[in-house]
């Protein structure tokens, strides 16, 4: 299900957006669509670099929380569960290993514990 606009085309994350707060959705839909249109970096490489973003904000608990969208958008992108847990890995020497436990951490409930 790859979107050519990450944002723009996926019409579940503009009402999970507007969910937050109408005005809030609308603004990001915008705002966020026009810089996933830009046509340098692939959509599944965005995806990717949102989660690496999550890992260093910590945004990946509570309410309006943006650690699982963005996991979802990167496997509707072709991102695999491997991709994600090598960019957390990653993730330890730039960001820290405590915050990338918590990402692993939120990774497992969203998707389910790896045997």
């Amino acid at each position: 299900m790859k979107y050519k606009n990450a944002v723009l085309d996926d019409k579940e994350l503009q009402e999970g957006l507007k969910g937050i707060n109408p005005k809030f959705g609308d603004f990001v839909t915008r705002i966020a669509g026009e810089a996933w249109g830009r046509p340098l970096i692939d959509q599944k490489t965005k995806a990717l670099i949102t989660i690496a973003v999550d890992v260093v904000n910590q945004d990946h608990t509570g309410p309006g929380n943006p650690f699982a969208a963005h996991v979802n958008m990167a496997l509707k992108q072709g991102a695999t569960r491997a991709e994600i847990e090598e960019v957390l890995l990653f993730m330890c020497v730039y960001a820290g290993f405590n915050k990338a436990a918590g990402c692993f951490g939120a990774l497992n409930e969203i998707l389910g514990s790896q045997p």
